[in-house]
């Protein structure tokens, strides 16, 4: 007789929400379809091996399916290296612990800085002076900060706009804002080369949708041509923001 008790069913649960973090983070990357067709083809051999029990096609998709684990690696490294590293950030850890012991709400300490960052970003966008922001998220951004300069400064709106003012060195790269200071500035971020990037966009709406694919960090630009404000975040870009929007889209993701 078949049992089924609580340990079938968190068996079954860890392995729908592990099912469940794949497909989301395929659909965020842009590799669905590969994720899909991954999918079809487990089925297809688990259909001609366990129930039609066709022998030679079984054995050639048998030999497929013993370096399909390399396969997937290659062709999915990146997102992989992704996953391990929300998995093991420190950050969320930290997070978790506190959440477990009922820590205190550390919003008043937030959303000063959060401002900071939307003052700035409406000056420079009256300027047409371009920048390019970056907030860490859960995954540290350790290895972005090496490519800068260290600032280790308090995040403060007229700091931001020497920063990027047109003479500035470092004026060129994005500034990274981690544990609620200025980390770095003039640092070099991944690009993206999504063929859904409007072609009026530069390389700064490139770099940010780069980072925001790579991390679950956040990337403010202001365009230098237009003076729009814009927002990356989980992979997809936010256009034309008013100083309203940008701080709502920081409130909802930081407080």
């Amino acid at each position: 007789m078949l049992q089924f008790g609580i340990k079938d069913a968190i068996d079954i649960l860890i392995v729908a929400l592990l099912l469940y973090n794949v497909y989301k983070m395929m659909k965020e990357s842009g590799t669905i379809n590969i994720f899909m067709g991954v999918l079809a083809f487990v089925g297809v051999w688990i259909v001609v091996t366990q129930i039609l029990d066709m022998r030679l096609i079984g054995a050639i998709m048998d030999k497929f399916m013993s370096i399909g684990l390399l396969i997937l690696v290659i062709l999915f490294q990146d997102e992989i290296r992704r996953f391990l590293l929300e998995i093991g950030s420190h950050k969320r850890w930290r997070f978790m612990l506190s959440w477990l012991k009922k820590g205190r709400n550390d919003e008043g300490e937030r959303k000063p800085y959060v401002m900071q960052v939307v003052y700035a970003c409406m000056s420079m966008s009256k300027t047409k002076t371009g920048a390019l922001i970056v907030i860490e998220g859960s995954m540290p951004l350790d290895t972005y900060e090496r490519t800068g300069d260290v600032i280790n400064a308090n995040v403060n709106a007229l700091l931001l706009e020497n920063i990027f003012f047109k003479n500035s060195p470092l004026h060129d790269g994005a500034v990274i804002i981690a544990d609620n200071r200025i980390k770095a500035a003039g640092c070099i971020l991944p690009v993206s080369h999504s063929n859904d990037i409007p072609k009026s966009l530069g390389l700064r709406h490139r770099s940010a949708l780069g980072i925001s694919q790579e991390t679950d960090a956040t990337a403010v630009v202001v365009s230098e041509e237009t003076g729009n404000i814009s927002v990356a975040h989980n992979g997809k870009l936010h256009l034309k923001l008013s100083g309203k929007d940008l701080e709502n889209i920081l409130s909802q993701d930081f407080i």
